[in-house]
């Protein structure tokens, strides 16, 4: 995602346009919250659409009002029914929470239908926004299961050249902290190697270059270390070869040693302004380590659906008046917890 560009939609049509690019892949059977500041979408986060019944969205509704959002927008993307039953609840909740709706529609098939009134066979989506998102660089893949493939672990002859790598990293820690020991240094080789090692994949990563197999051995060995890892957060940014590099590094490093790097191609993909990535990245991590203090703080922070800074410029006009659905007209009592994705 392009964190500089600036998009304006000036109707639910075109904002329904461009919110898969806001998210990075097209959703299914899942409802969409965008926040708005000031005219501009400030955060999007998307749940996996509830079954029927019962939903109790309160607490997410109270982060969501945290955020300082003068008004949502929601998007539904599956059938009228398990839309409808979503939004009514999910609206009703964001309502008591104090946040302003701004709209609620249904996507489905290319076209959407607002609970605010409109014609009854719905309004096509506007391509021409789709089209000046990807223009600026913005990518919306097929679905989630697209984005997931992307932090995944490469397999076959790469996997099996890793497994050497990774065991010539291991020997090589296992060397340097016997000789660290018999120095009396308590761990100086790690802090030191680490640092090393962080600076140089930058420097590779900034030229453009992959880095080697050995490298992403020696770095993933490295990253277990909590200070290592705290030195590279530290100097984690939004910059696209950021990206590129803890993509690299987690997919290739040893499964058993992805929770660092995945750690902080999350950090980076957030401070970019792409949940999503984050979203996965994080997933990954836990996934590996359950225990992981980092990817549970980082677990955390996405959940609220805290933005670092906006990223669409978003105008919607109002509706004709004469709507005959409005949402928060129902309530559920039973909790159904979702974590957004």
């Amino acid at each position: 995602m392009n964190q500089h560009c600036s998009i304006t939609a000036s109707s639910p049509a075109e904002a329904v346009a461009v919110a898969p690019y806001l998210l990075g892949f097209h959703p299914t059977e899942s409802f969409v919250v965008l926040g708005m500041v000031d005219g501009t979408v400030d955060f999007a986060v998307r749940y996996d659409l509830p079954p029927p019944g019962p939903v109790d969205f309160d607490e997410e509704a109270v982060l969501i009002a945290r955020q300082g959002v003068q008004r949502v927008m929601l998007l539904g993307y599956g059938s009228p029914k398990r839309v409808t039953s979503a939004v009514l609840q999910v609206g009703y909740s964001l309502r008591v929470a104090g946040v302003r709706i701004a709209d609620v529609v249904r996507v489905a098939d290319g076209r959407w239908w607002s609970y605010l009134g409109g014609p009854a066979d719905g309004t096509p989506c506007a391509p021409g926004l789709a089209a000046e998102a990807v223009y600026q660089g913005m990518v919306a893949l097929p679905d989630r299961r697209a984005l997931v493939a992307k932090v995944a672990s490469v397999g076959g002859e790469a996997r099996e050249q890793m497994v050497a790598a990774t065991g010539r990293a291991r020997s090589r820690a296992t060397d340097l902290a016997a000789g660290d020991l018999e120095a009396g240094r308590s761990g100086l080789w790690m802090r030191r190697a680490g640092r090393e090692a962080v600076r140089q994949a930058e420097k590779t990563a900034r030229a453009g270059r992959a880095l080697g197999s050995d490298q992403v051995a020696w770095l993933g060995v490295l990253l277990v270390n909590q200070v290592v890892l705290d030195y590279a957060i530290d100097r984690s940014g939004p910059e696209p070869w950021r990206l590129r590099l803890w993509t690299e590094v987690t997919r290739w490093v040893d499964p058993s040693l992805s929770a660092g790097p995945a750690c902080l191609l999350a950090f980076a993909a957030w401070q970019a302004g792409d949940g999503s990535l984050a979203r996965v990245a994080v997933d990954r991590a836990l996934r590996e380590d359950v225990a992981h203090r980092l990817a549970g703080t980082l677990d955390r922070l996405l959940a609220a659906g805290i933005r670092p800074r906006p990223l669409v410029k978003l105008v919607l006009r109002p509706h004709v008046a004469g709507a005959s659905k409005r949402p928060g007209t129902g309530r559920g009592r039973d909790k159904a917890r979702r974590r957004p994705r």
